[in-house]
């Protein structure tokens, strides 16, 4: 839950994971995100939805979004009004629906995360209002595409369901909130089932505003390497199907993995700036480990917010090494943001789901775009792709204005 749990005084629910739905720029689906995240290849290309030609950056990790027929119960019409985001959190839902085996026409709570919602529909409002103040025509559908909630109902129509639907804007720790907070209510008996993830497109404005703070890298993206200077932007969706043990056992359902703890916390050091000694996303993962009721040592691979930018880098460096505590005691770390960029409020959902890929698959990711080491980032990184044993997986992640989330998912074996 968004507050302090175990209000409910009995014992917590396992929650346990029966779909996931993920498209990023490596494709759509798990079979080719699983193969590119293992590979570590960078799936960057230049900026084609709008013009960057007077920004310092000029690529991005763009979706080739999949031609698709609007399913039966979305008109035609209203398909092709439906935003670049929504359509990349309508193929994200629908993977993981479907893959849970959950049917049509009952109740479902929906908690998703998101920065931008449908900015794209806000900046063709905001260049009608601009340009032609005087021309009103569509100006109605823009507005009402661009709200978080209309996506979500557009996604409820779509799959056929109905429920109470939570949005959070959490900065970057969105996606990984809303999975969190999925967590608690089915973990404390608020709910059975819920469909939770993060989502979020490509923007000119949210692309404009990150190369004008110059927190774009201009060249590449190098998470935890020495010479890094910035992040590199992507988008796309990554969508779980949450539910209890006992409801997923009821249904015979196969279960992929297990959300296992949950930490939150906020740094109010600086507006853009972490704790220089990670101290907010130090209790955010004491936390996680807590909830889950394991040691540091028993995490095997941490997927690190990582963003590539300086600051961000040494400080979550610093928060992961005082959690685990001797060098020995570290898990293998990297950040997957050289390999599809920052996704923002999809970044948490899609890192929770590489981690469910490395724990079922049982390989480690690399981090892409590292080559020098840094004395301030003194971490055991991945460099090469891995086979490795792994029971339990920590994703971070760190957002501006000092929003943490942690995650602690565990194998199902």
């Amino acid at each position: 839950m968004l507050f302090p749990a175990g209000q409910s005084g009995g014992a917590a629910t396992r929650v346990v994971i029966t779909g996931a739905g993920i498209i990023t720029a490596l494709g759509q689906g798990w079979a080719v995100n699983a193969a590119g995240f293992r590979r570590g290849q960078p799936a960057f290309r230049p900026v084609t939805l709008f013009d960057v030609s007077r920004q310092r950056a000029k690529v991005a990790a763009e979706v080739h979004l999949p031609e698709s027929e609007p399913p039966p119960q979305i008109h035609p019409h209203e398909w092709r009004r439906w935003d670049r985001a929504n359509h990349l959190l309508y193929h994200a839902a629908r993977e993981a629906w479907t893959q849970a085996g959950w049917e049509a026409g009952g109740p479902v709570s929906m908690v998703l995360g998101t920065t931008s919602a449908g900015m794209a529909r806000g900046e063709e409002y905001f260049r009608q209002a601009v340009g032609q103040p005087q021309d009103f025509r569509a100006q109605a559908g823009r507005g009402l595409h661009y709200q978080a909630q209309r996506q979500a109902l557009n996604v409820q129509r779509a799959l056929g369901f109905y429920g109470p639907t939570v949005f959070i804007a959490n900065a970057c720790a969105s996606g990984a909130n809303a999975l969190g907070h999925a967590f608690d209510l089915i973990r404390w008996g608020m709910a059975e089932r819920v469909l939770a993830g993060g989502y979020d497109a490509l923007s000119q404005l949210v692309f404009c505003g990150f190369d004008s703070l110059q927190s774009l890298a201009p060249v590449q993206c190098r998470p935890f390497d020495r010479r890094r200077d910035g992040l590199a932007l992507g988008e796309g969706a990554g969508v779980l199907a949450l539910e209890s043990e006992a409801q997923a056992r009821r249904r015979g359902a196969a279960i992929l993995g297990e959300i296992a703890g949950y930490g939150s916390s906020t740094d109010a050091h600086h507006l853009t700036q972490p704790h220089p000694e990670g101290d907010a996303a130090l209790r955010a993962m004491v936390e996680a480990t807590a909830t889950a009721g394991i040691r540091p040592e028993q995490v095997g691979y941490l997927n690190a917010h990582g963003t590539g930018t300086p600051l961000n880098d040494s400080a979550e460096a610093r928060a992961i090494q005082r959690w685990a505590g001797a060098a020995e005691k570290r898990p293998r770390v990297s950040s997957t943001k050289g390999v599809i960029g920052h996704l923002l409020g999809a970044a948490g959902a899609v890192e929770a789901i590489v981690c469910l890929m490395a724990l079922r698959e049982q390989w480690l990711p690399p981090n892409a775009g590292w080559e020098e080491a840094d004395p301030a980032c003194d971490l055991p990184l991945i460099t090469h792709p891995q086979e490795a044993r792994v029971d339990y997986a920590l994703s971070n992640s760190f957002g501006f204005g000092g929003a943490n989330a942690s995650l602690i998912l565990r194998r199902w074996s």
